[in-house]
């Protein structure tokens, strides 16, 4: 299996200039359609302006939209994309990058051709040189420490220390700084700045708090 189309460089540029606006990307799934704005709004307002709405709730779709018109200065990706189908619908709601769990061929094949730049996830050496094939260099590390953690991504950067990563899964407060400090990790990305207690109390002063903390502590 030799790609014969590659991924044209200006993608890896623009999920750079995303990736440096963030060194936390929250994970967002939303289950209220009406949480939607009010919990994005919190986050951004907080000092986080890249979020990842993810597909795994029946809203997610109709969320984006709504984020993407109410906060058009914000940053938002699409997860939990797992078919090339999901990524097109990702494309029609305007979705800023797009993020998945793992990457099929199927998925590094439309994502060579499509405006919107992904974020493929992988897990181990051989996933990683997959995606490499296809001209990707920039990598969701998924499930982060389940897959190894902060020890995988160094042994990751011995053979390709180009590749550059955003860890996600198992990530919080107390070990994101581990991941940060690694010369190959762009950011990290997390559920735990949206707190279901909180979510569901419609908390959001308290979740514009935590993100502004997340901020302050990690910002370049």
């Amino acid at each position: 299996m030799i790609p014969d189309k590659q991924l044209p460089s200006t993608r890896t540029t623009e999920l750079d200039s995303i990736c440096l606006k963030a060194e936390v990307i929250p994970v967002l799934a939303i289950e209220r359609i009406e949480d939607a704005v009010p919990l994005a709004r919190a986050l951004f307002e907080g000092g986080l302006a890249v979020l990842e709405v993810t597909l795994r709730t029946d809203c997610a779709l109709e969320a984006i939209r709504r984020i993407k018109e109410a906060l058009p200065q914000a940053s938002i990706g699409v997860g939990t994309v797992l078919t090339p189908a999901q990524y097109r619908q990702a494309e029609e709601v305007g979705a800023d990058f797009i993020v998945t769990p793992g990457t099929t061929e199927a998925l590094y094949r439309h994502g060579v051709g499509s405006p919107v730049p992904m974020l493929p996830g992988v897990a181990s050496v051989s996933e990683l040189m997959t995606g490499w094939q296809f001209g990707y260099r920039r990598f969701k590390f998924f499930p982060a420490e389940a897959s190894g953690g902060v020890k995988a991504l160094k042994a990751f950067a011995g053979p390709l220390p180009e590749a550059r990563f955003c860890p996600t899964g198992g990530i919080n407060l107390d070990n994101a700084a581990d991941y940060l400090a690694l010369p190959n990790v762009m950011c990290v990305g997390g559920s735990w700045l949206t707190p279901k207690s909180l979510v569901d109390a419609e908390d959001w002063n308290g979740i514009r708090q935590l993100a502004r903390e997340v901020a302050e502590r990690y910002h370049h």
